[in-house]
This record gives C-alpha cells, structure tokens and sequence, in this order.
C-alpha cells in the first residue's frame, strides 16, 4: 500500500473497450452546469464546485501486468470526436522521439511496453517562504520506455497517461471504480486571458515538479519539439508558473509557487492555449513550463498584481518587470508538463 505523503501541498505546477475503436458516451449534463461555465472534455465529469473531474479509465497491459489508464486528447479529429476527447494534432510531432511510446493492440487492450512506479512516497516540504521547496521527490517515476503519449498501430497518438497498476495510484488519484470503468482526479484553477480554467496534472519532466504536481515524473517528455515555440510544428505550448507573486490567504490578487506551498490555495498558472475557440488547433495538453519571477521580490501581500494572460506576461518580460529564475531572461526552462484543459469559465 502506498505510503501517506508527508506535509503535502498540491501544486497546479487526471467494460474493457479497446482503444482503437474505444467510444465512450456521458449522459447530458450541460443544463446542470454553472452559468457562464464551458466544460470543454465532453468525456468528463466536474464536481459541483470544479475541484474533481471524473474521467472514463481503459484497461490495458505492459506484460502480463494490468494497467489502467485514461485519455484526453487525440491527434486525429475523427478519432477526437468518436471518443468525447481534446483534438490536439500537434501532439503527432512527437513521433519518433522519446516522448512518443509505440504500442500494439492483442484482443482490443493496449500493449504497453513501458510502465509506472507507483510505489514511493511523494514528498513535499515547503521551506519558510514557501518555494522553493526545502524537500521534493515525486510519488510515481515513469520506467525507461515510458510516455504518456501513445501511438496507435494506425498511427494517432493519444495522451493516455497510465493512472494505476499492481505498484498503486497516481497521486492525483481521489477514486476509482474499475466495474463502472471511471476514476475520479484532483483539479487544479489557472487562468486563461483573463478567465479561469480548470485542469489536472499527469505527468511532469522534471522530479521537482512532478513532486510538486502531484505527478507521475516522466523524463521522456523532455524530447518533444520545440522548447519557446507555439507554432503548429511544435508538439508543445506555453504555461507561465508565478514564482513570487502576492501571498496571503485571504488576498484577492494572491498568486504564486510561493502561495501554493505555503498552504493558501492553487498557484493560478497561466495557459497559453485551450482546446477551444479560433485557436484551437494550438492547443497541446504538453506544456513549456516559463518560470515566471517578478523582479521585485519578494511580493507584499498588499499588492494588486494578477497575472492572468500569457500574453501580458510576455510583455512585461520584455519590459524588464519579469525574468527568468536567478535572473535569467524569461523564457522555457527546459521542463514539460501534461495538464490536459477540463474547463473554463467564460
């Protein structure tokens, strides 16, 4: 059984149907949804206030081992629409790396060939300012060959991040029914130009931060292309962490890793693109992790500034009020994350 994590702080820095032909249907539930509140995974089911998403899981196999695993988005818009998930065609530029795991299919189940370790103790410790942390070590490590991104012997690639086997559960895990065939994951708010959107986290690049997103650490997802571009070649797009924003728990402009460790809610990441709108096609649920840091630290809890659009974000990097961690120029610091996009207020 899988330790309890000591002093845990969630950062925001989730039948047997074969996959191939997998179509997953969810009753209507759009009239019982907020007012002004999009749910974009048609696949998924929020809780009332937008803390947990509820998603289909699919069963598959790295051996003679079971896994369970559930999927997001889909790089064929077809294959998307058939099965109720994200279309992302730019995950398909990750063929032929690291990052891009090919799998066969032996009576309508995923053959993996890489897995997860789902057994360590995640830990994270905040240190006196909140980040960064004095401790961090990830809960679940991914094996050599393993991604959470998939291709088909017809060649789609899925995100289909691998949620539970005999070592245990992601750590983003809250339920699971596997007769109903669902599982049920922590979510996380950030902000999209100005509205806030709702996501999950499944895997990270790095170990910190997968520790710190309560993810599986992944160090394949390195290898996709293009660090710093937004563009259709790349398989990435863009999420702006706060390093120091304001803190203090009851502060309406609050914000920031800093905030986030130190108990006082989501850290409110900025997103660059969502599966929705005239920019859709742009969206990829990989993200180019910009370490956001304010050049005058730390932030006071009085102060007024939120950042809730990647694009102002940009500017005022370039206008010298943001930069990179130690100083540096703001821009990728070399670390992926998978957070697909559940939804969004409008």
């Amino acid at each position: 059984m899988k330790k309890q994590m000591r002093h845990v702080t969630r950062w925001g820095l989730m039948a047997a149907v074969g996959v191939a032909t997998m179509s997953f249907t969810v009753a209507a539930h759009a009239e019982g949804m907020k007012k002004n509140h999009r749910l974009l995974l048609k696949s998924a089911i929020e809780n009332a206030d937008y803390t947990e998403v509820t998603l289909p899981i699919f069963e598959g196999q790295r051996s003679s081992e079971t896994v369970w695993f559930v999927v997001t988005e889909s790089s064929d818009k077809a294959d998307a629409a058939t099965r109720g998930v994200h279309y992302s065609p730019k995950m398909a530029n990750g063929k032929g790396t690291l990052a891009v795991q090919s799998v066969g299919m032996v009576n309508r189940k995923v053959q993996f060939l890489g897995s997860v370790d789902f057994s360590p103790e995640r830990v994270v410790v905040p240190s006196e300012t909140g980040f960064p942390p004095k401790e961090a070590k990830p809960g679940a490590i991914g094996e050599a060959l393993y991604t959470p991104l998939i291709q088909l012997p017809n060649g789609i690639v899925l995100n289909a991040p691998q949620i539970k086997n005999n070592s245990g559960n992601h750590d983003r895990l809250i339920r699971i029914d596997l007769e109903k065939h669902v599982a049920t994951f922590k979510m996380t708010d950030g902000f999209f130009e100005g509205r806030r959107v709702h996501y999950t986290s499944f895997n990270a690049s790095d170990p910190a931060i997968a520790a710190l997103e309560a993810a599986n650490y992944t160090p394949n997802l390195k290898a996709l292309p293009s660090k710093g571009a937004n563009g259709p070649s790349s398989a990435l797009t863009g999420l702006a962490p706060v390093v120091n924003g304001p803190t203090g728990k009851m502060n309406p402009h609050r914000q920031g890793l800093s905030s986030a460790l130190m108990g006082e809610g989501d850290p409110l990441n900025i997103v660059q693109e969502i599966p929705f709108g005239a920019r859709a096609l742009a969206y990829s649920p990989m993200w180019d992790v910009h370490a956001t840091v304010w050049a005058q630290v730390p932030m006071q809890a009085s102060s007024s500034v939120t950042l809730t659009d990647f694009n102002d974000v940009e500017k005022k990097a370039f206008a010298g009020q943001i930069t990179g961690p130690e100083g540096k120029s703001w821009g990728p610091i070399g670390v992926v994350v998978n957070c697909p996009i559940i939804s969004i207020e409008e």
